[in-house]
C-alpha cells in the first residue's frame, strides 16, 4: 500500500507570543501551498484545538507579515488539553481534554498539525502523538531553553531588546551616579540575561544558574567606585535567587500547566544594594516588551528556514519530529527527544567564560 499523501495541515502557535512567529506561518503557508496542500490555521494555540476555533489560511493571509510581531493565530499559555482549566459553579477545575482536541482534528480532517512553541507546547505534541496525531514541532521561545537546538528563534529579538534597554539605562545610571537594577525573562534559563547583559554591557549579570553571593554583588559595586566609575548596571534573570534564598514569585496561576509567575527579584536585589552600599538605585523591568514587536533579521531569516523545513518534513511524513538548527544548518530530531532535558547556562558556556574574562561578575 502506497505512502498517504499528505492534503491538509493545522498549524497553531502554542504558549506565548514572541517574534518571529508570523515569519513562521508564512514559511509553512507559501510552500505548503505550492505543495498542493491546504492549510487551516488553528485559532489561540491549543485552546483553539480543543475548542474548535480555525479558520483558512490563504496566500494572501501571509503577505506582508514577515515583520510582524505577534501572532495572526492568536496564543494562549493556558490551553494545554491534557491540564485544560474550566470553570463550574465559579471555580476552576482542571480537566484532561486530550479526547476533544483529536476529536478537532480529525473533524478538520487534518493530515498533520505543525505546532510552534517552546517547551511546553513540545511536551503536548509529544503526547497528542501517542493518541495517534501526526505532529510536527518548531521550537520557539525567547528563553532559548530548549536542548535539541542551538538556538530558538525569538531569542535574538529579546536580546536585541534588552541591550538597547541597557545602552539607554547606560547614559542615565551615568549621569545621576546610579546603580539600575534592570530585571529579564527567561523562566528558569539565564540565557536572556547573560547574552543581553553581555551585549549591553551590564556590570553584573545575576542567573538562574549561578545562585549570588549578597557580599560579591556589593564588592563589584564599590570596586567600580574606587576605579572612578560612580554607576552600575545590573542585569538579573527573573530566576534568579541569592545563595540559601530562594526564587522570587509575584504570582501563582492554576490555569498555567506551571502555575508559578516569576518576577520581583529586581526590587529585592535594589533594596538591598542601596541598603548595603548606599548607592542611589533604581529598578526597570523589561516584562513583555522583550516578547513584542518586530522579529531581527536574524530571526526573521532563521522562522522562514524553520517555516520551511517545517513543511518539508510534513511533505515527507516525518512525524514525531521537531525542526532544530545544529550550527547554521536546520535538522530535525524526535520530539521525545526535544523535551527529554532542558538547556541551562554551563559553566563553561562561552559566553559566560567571555563575560568573566571581561570583567563581569556574576557574583560568585
Amino acid at each position: 500500500m502506497a505512502p498517504f499523501k499528505v492534503k491538509r495541515v493545522g498549524i497553531l502557535t502554542g504558549g506565548g507570543d514572541c517574534p518571529g512567529l508570523n515569519a513562521v506561518i508564512r514559511g509553512v503557508t507559501k510552500p505548503a501551498i505550492e505543495h498542493g496542500m491546504t492549510v487551516l490555521g488553528i485559532i489561540d494555540g491549543f485552546e483553539g484545538l480543543v475548542e474548535g476555533k480555525s479558520k483558512e489560511i490563504y496566500n494572501k493571509d501571509v503577505s506582508g507579515i514577515l515583520a510582524m510581531g505577534g501572532t495572526i493565530l492568536g496564543a494562549s499559555n493556558k490551553g494545554d488539553p491534557f491540564h485544560y482549566p474550566v470553570e463550574k459553579d465559579g471555580k476552576i477545575e482542571i480537566l484532561d481534554l486530550g479526547e476533544e482536541a483529536i476529536k478537532n482534528y480529525k473533524l478538520w480532517n487534518l493530515d498533520c498539525l505543525i505546532g510552534i512553541g517552546g517547551d511546553g507546547t513540545m511536551h503536548i505534541l509529544n503526547k497528542l502523538s501517542l493518541m495517534g496525531m501526526n505532529c510536527v514541532g518548531v521550537p520557539k521561545t525567547i528563553d532559548n531553553d530548549l536542548d535539541a537546538t542551538d538556538l530558538t528563534f525569538g531569542h535574538d529579538s529579546a536580546i536585541f531588546v534588552v541591550s538597547a534597554a541597557l545602552d539607554r539605562l547606560h547614559t542615565t545610571a551615568s549621569s545621576h551616579h546610579r546603580v539600575i537594577v534592570v530585571e529579564v525573562m527567561g523562566r528558569y534559563a539565564g540565557w536572556i540575561a547573560l547574552h543581553g547583559g553581555l551585549a549591553g554591557g551590564a556590570d553584573i549579570i545575576l542567573l538562574p544558574e549561578i545562585p549570588f553571593d549578597w557580599e560579591k554583588v556589593y564588592e563589584k559595586i564599590r570596586q567600580r567606585e574606587m576605579q572612578g566609575k560612580k554607576f552600575s548596571l545590573v542585569c538579573v534573570s527573573e530566576g534568579a535567587k541569592p545563595k540559601d534564598g530562594s526564587i522570587v514569585q509575584k504570582g501563582h496561576d492554576i490555569k498555567r500547566t506551571d502555575p508559578v509567575q516569576l518576577g520581583g527579584i529586581a526590587e529585592v536585589v535594589a533594596k538591598n544594594i542601596e541598603l548595603n552600599t548606599g548607592r542611589e538605585t533604581r529598578v526597570t523591568v523589561l516584562g513583555h516588551v522583550q516578547r513584542g514587536g518586530t522579529p531581527t533579521p536574524y530571526d526573521r531569516i532563521l522562522s522562514t528556514k524553520f517555516g520551511a523545513f517545517a513543511i518539508d518534513l510534513v511533505a515527507r511524513r516525518k512525524f514525531g519530529r521537531m525542526v532544530s538548527l545544529r550550527g547554521n544548518e536546520v535538522k530535525n530530531v524526535k520530539i521525545k527527544d526535544a523535551i527529554s532535558k532542558q538547556k541551562l547556562v554551563q559553566p563553561k558556556t562561552q559566553a559566560l567564560v567571555a563575560a568573566r574574562a571581561v570583567g563581569i561578575s556574576f557574583g560568585d
